[in-house]
């Protein structure tokens, strides 16, 4: 079974919910059938393509999930583009990091929830700003749109965390670092 297929697997809800009750323990196909709300024959039915397809294994009349073998199909699916250099450059190997995780070339996948992570994503982005100059919106909009569709959620997060700064008009670059490269 490659990824593709599995997932393919995966978009029947029975399925899925058998597959949650034994990944959380292995499970009979009773227990798992009462687990996931389903016939025990549904549960079965469910479950013999993942035992096929090495997903799952069945000892006598347990089954369980074989965590290497999601691993493995983990392993096929596409990854993120590694983050632009540009994005990482003037920042430390430990927020470089940090950064990696959420950037796919000069791409803002995703907004961190975590608070720490989020100042650290939003000090880069602060990095396109010249501090000491004035933006209009639309300015600001424009530097951060290459990172995110949603820009208006990063300028509220740069304007909220204290990076940027606004009067009725114009926006400024209130916080974070200097890019050294400006020196």
């Amino acid at each position: 079974m490659d990824a593709g297929e599995y997932l393919k697997l995966l978009l029947d809800a029975r399925r899925l919910a058998v597959l949650g009750a034994v990944a959380a323990a292995p499970r009979t196909a009773a227990e798992a059938a009462a687990q996931a709300g389903v016939g025990e024959r549904d549960a079965v039915k469910a479950l013999a393509p993942l035992v096929q397809g090495g997903v799952v294994v069945r000892d006598g009349e347990t089954y369980r999930l074989v965590p290497e073998a999601l691993r493995e199909l983990a392993a096929e699916l596409p990854q993120p583009a590694p983050p632009d250099p540009r994005v990482l450059m003037g920042m430390t190997e430990q927020e470089q990091a940090i950064l990696a995780r959420f950037f796919s070339g000069e791409r803002l996948v995703e907004v961190p929830a975590a608070r720490a992570k989020r100042l650290v994503v939003l000090e880069r982005l602060a990095l396109d700003l010249e501090p000491g100059r004035r933006y209009v919106e639309r300015e600001v909009n424009e530097i951060l749109a290459r990172y995110r569709d949603d820009y208006t959620t990063l300028r509220r997060l740069l304007v909220d965390e204290g990076f940027l700064d606004r009067d009725g008009r114009h926006y400024w670059r209130s916080g974070g670092r200097i890019d050294p490269a400006l020196d």
